[in-house]
Order: structure tokens, then sequence, then C-alpha cells
């Protein structure tokens, strides 16, 4: 096998297959980047039973062929070499020897008679916005757990209905929804997937911002596909039923409160300073303002008040500053609307543009308080 290819173009292959490979791979082989020279492309894949991801780059293939080399060897390798300039490589024997301006590198490669095939991609079922898709992952990986003792909850679970998908994720102390529009190839499909938040999050990163994102997804399946340009990354699905959260989500709340998202999330920053480990932050709302304050007793102690626009009775509510924070960052608008049934029950946190508008209810944060001694 021969081939040249720029080294920028090659550097970014196989930096992003590289971000596949397993750091425990069941078998050695699979710590390994498939190459596939052939017409003009190189195939570069990677694989681990449970995630893959495969891309083609255009490249002038004098000699046709496979190899199997070291992933991460390689990737460190092809961005040492020097910028904007072309790196040529070919087999010799059980060598990759790689050339670049000066610099020579000599990869031992692996057997890849015994690298598995990689699954195929399932028919795609539809396509969504890239970029509007990234930004639903990252709202419902900070409610996903991070426990793989159970790992259902480490699964964000996708609802496929018509043209709008819901994502849900919960870790049991919080639970976020999110709902967005797409393109099915087939109109009223309705189907669902188990996804684990690591592989959505790696989709999210590398797939979703490249304009329009192909899903594919085949009923009793037991693997999703996504498909952006040139690349694609499957992954297997997660097995199990998963918590019936839709139905926690209040359907009518009587107390709102609505702050501005940047000064709130300020204002809780400076608070949890003193707030120590598992410690809640305290909000007071009343008319007109939102008063914080964290820390007792001897310890260290800090307040602050913000305005706030408050309908309903006045209620005092305290959070985990965590819990608070993550569900504070995943809202992009210039306030965030607070929905409350009673002080004990949980919070629910949603996007609003403006300070007297209606709440966007596409996501919702709904976080459990700490409950306070007087409660």
């Amino acid at each position: 096998m021969k081939f040249t290819v720029e080294r920028d173009v090659l550097n970014d292959a196989v930096s992003w297959v590289a971000k596949s490979l397993s750091p425990r791979p069941p078998m050695p082989v699979l710590s390994g980047i498939l190459i596939q020279g052939s017409q003009g492309l190189l195939t570069l894949s990677s694989f681990d039973y449970e995630t893959s991801a495969r891309l083609e780059i255009e490249a002038d293939v004098t000699e046709e062929g496979t190899i199997l080399v070291p992933g991460r060897l390689l990737a460190d390798v092809v961005r040492s070499f020097p910028t904007s300039a072309t790196v040529t490589a070919a087999t010799e024997g059980s060598k990759l020897q790689l050339s670049c301006r000066s610099s020579r590198f000599a990869l031992a490669t692996m057997p890849e008679a015994e690298y598995p095939e990689l699954p195929p991609l399932p028919a795609v079922s539809g396509s969504v916005d890239g970029a509007e898709f990234a930004t639903a992952i990252s709202q419902m990986t900070v409610a996903a757990s991070k426990d793989d003792t159970l790992p259902i909850l480490t699964a964000v679970r996708l609802e496929f209905e018509d043209d709008k998908i819901t994502l849900l994720a919960t870790d049991r102390y919080r639970l976020a929804m999110r709902e967005l529009s797409w393109r099915p190839t087939t109109p009223g499909i309705s189907t669902s997937a188990l996804v684990k938040a690591r592989t959505l999050d790696s989709v999210a990163k590398n797939l979703a911002h490249a304009g329009s994102l192909s899903i594919a997804l085949e009923n009793d399946a037991d693997l999703i596909g996504f498909e952006s340009s040139s690349r694609r990354q499957t992954s297997l699905l997660v097995d199990g039923d998963y918590p019936k959260i839709r139905s926690l989500f209040p359907e009518s709340t009587p107390i709102h409160a609505v702050v501005s998202t940047s000064e709130l999330v300020a204002a809780v920053n400076r608070v949890k300073v003193v707030a120590e480990r598992n410690t809640p932050i305290r909000l007071a709302f009343t008319d007109g303002a939102v008063s914080l304050d964290a820390g007792t007793g001897e310890d260290a102690q800090a307040s602050e008040s913000i305005s706030a626009r408050l309908v309903g009775e006045e209620i005092t509510v305290a959070f985990n500053p965590t819990y608070l924070s993550e569900g504070l960052g995943a809202i992009s608008t210039d306030f965030v609307r607070f929905s409350f049934t009673s002080a004990p029950k949980p919070a629910m946190l949603t996007a609003q543009a403006e300070l007297e508008g209606e709440d966007e209810d596409t996501y919702r944060y709904l976080v459990m308080p700490v409950r306070l001694p007087n409660q």
C-alpha cells in the first residue's frame, strides 16, 4: 500500500477516528486504526464492538491495500509533522513508513486479518439540524448519570414520533427533557432508542456542526448510526426499560419566578464558594427579588440579592449547587423561569426570552430540592 496526502487533512482524519478508540480495548487489534486505500480515497475506521467510527478522505493512492496501525501512536506521529506539508506512507514488510519533509517514522503494523468487520449503517431514518441537535445533547448530558453501575441511567432516551424527537435524561436527582423537529424519511415514524450519553456527546462534538445530520435507526434493531458529510458513527443501543420520567414533569404550577440568567449564574457562582461539598444554596423568592445564601453557623457564609419577577406566593427553596449551576448552564436565553408546585417538590427550569414573556418549553430541567429543616 502506498499513498500521499496533505498532512492537515490526514491529521484531522486520524485525530477524529482516534477519539473513538477504547482506552481498554477488548482485544489488542481494536487499539488500531484500519486504513484502506482504493481509487483515490482513504477510509479510516475504528471499532470496539460497541461503537464504530469511519470516514473517507481524498488521497493519491498509488498502491491499493489495507493496513492496521496502532491508532494513538499514529495520531501522535501525524500531529508532530509540520503543517501545510505532504505526507507519504508506504508499507514495507511489517512496517508502515511515514515521511513528511525531513521527518521519517516506521510504525509496526498489526494483523488486519484479525480485525472484525465493522457493522453496516442501518437505513437512514431521517435528518436533523446538526447545530440544534448538538445543543439538545449538551442539555441532556448534564442530567444523565455518570454511575456505570446503573447503565440504564447513563443513557439518553430518544423518542421519534413523526416529525418530532423528544430526548429524556435523568440521574434520579434531576431530569431533563428537550423536544426538537426533524425530517423523517417515512412520515408517521414511531420508535425509540436508548443511547449512552457519552456516545451522543461524541456525536455532538464530532459530527453535528457540519450542517445536516442523518440518523439511522431500524425498528427492533440494536444499533443506531449517525452520519454527516463523509463521517459516520455507530453505537449499540443500551438494553433495558427506561424509567417513565416524562410523567414527572408537572402540568400546572401555581408559582413562577423569572430571573436574568446571566445575573443568577454569576450570583450562584459567587455564593457557592462558601458552600462545602453537598451543602445547599438557599434561594428565597419574594416580590421583586431573589435572595441567595449559603453557609451556616460557625462556617463561612455568603449572601446576595438580585431582581426577579414573582407570580404567586413567596417561596424559599434550596438546591445542590452543582445541579443548579448545570441546569442554569443549559439555558441559553436571557431569562430563566422557575416553576414550583410547593417548596418540597421538584422545581422546573425553562428558558424564557423576555422578562414578562412566555417560557420556551422545548427544554425542561427538573431538579430535586434539598429539604430545609422547617419543611
